[in-house]
């Protein structure tokens, strides 16, 4: 199961320029994640300064 944000995002971009897949993009309201790229690899929640993934 790959890694969900939450409503805690800031949209900072941190997790965007940290992913290895390119998984991650801006969405309307937050980043969101594609699941069909998503390694789970935790490269986006270690990098996350709110842990909203």
């Amino acid at each position: 199961m790959s890694y969900k944000i939450t409503d805690k995002c800031i949209s900072c971009g941190a997790c965007e320029m940290e992913c290895p897949v390119g998984a991650i993009s801006q969405g309307e309201e937050r980043y969101i994640i594609d699941p069909e790229k998503c390694i789970e690899c935790g490269a986006c929640q270690a990098i996350c300064p709110v842990r909203s993934t």
